[in-house]
């Protein structure tokens, strides 16, 4: 699997008061991800070619990947398929590429979202309402130490899309 195959669809920047290190630790600790990430945990095997793995609260497997890019703490890319019956098959791997750059005092972190081939925007309405709320958590977890009570479920709009192409979603 190639980083070039991989069209970004979505991409979000969000500027935060912290140091690029620990930026790296929020994205990469199962601790820390806990806190801003629906209380899951993300574990990141720090390697090329490692294991991407994201764990409901519960502990279930909800997301797996692999690791395409690591160059601590500026850049992590992985493959990030949610772990839904033919979701993957379907509609082909997703990647998830974070940027960590210094910006005087701030850190600029983009995120994108790529794909390695078209999908509507009901599909992509699952990241696109995600993602914000994602990353909105782990800048408040950094900047105030407190997470972002946000409660959300998959868009409705990307369930039915879904359902219409025969993929069941839980």
């Amino acid at each position: 699997m190639k980083l070039d195959q991989f069209k970004p669809l979505t991409v979000y920047t969000i500027y935060i008061a912290s140091t690029p290190e620990k930026v790296w630790e929020a994205l990469t600790s199962a601790e820390f991800s806990k806190q801003y990430f629906f209380g899951n945990t993300v574990e990141v095997e720090p390697r090329l070619g490692g294991a991407f793995i994201v764990r409901t609260p519960d502990g279930a497997l909800h997301i797996s990947g692999e690791v395409l890019a690591y160059d601590p703490p500026r850049k992590l890319a992985v493959t990030f398929n949610v772990n839904w019956p033919e979701l993957t098959e379907k509609l082909g791997p997703t990647l998830v590429t974070h940027e960590i750059e210094q910006v005087g005092d701030a850190i600029r972190l983009t995120m994108s979202e790529g794909h390695d081939r078209p999908l509507s925007d009901d599909i992509l309405e699952g990241g696109r309402q995600g993602w914000p709320a994602i990353l909105s958590g782990l800048k408040s977890v950094l900047e105030t130490g407190k997470p972002l009570a946000v409660t959300m479920g998959p868009p409705q709009r990307m369930l039915d899309a879904l359902k219409a192409m025969g993929i069941k979603t839980p």
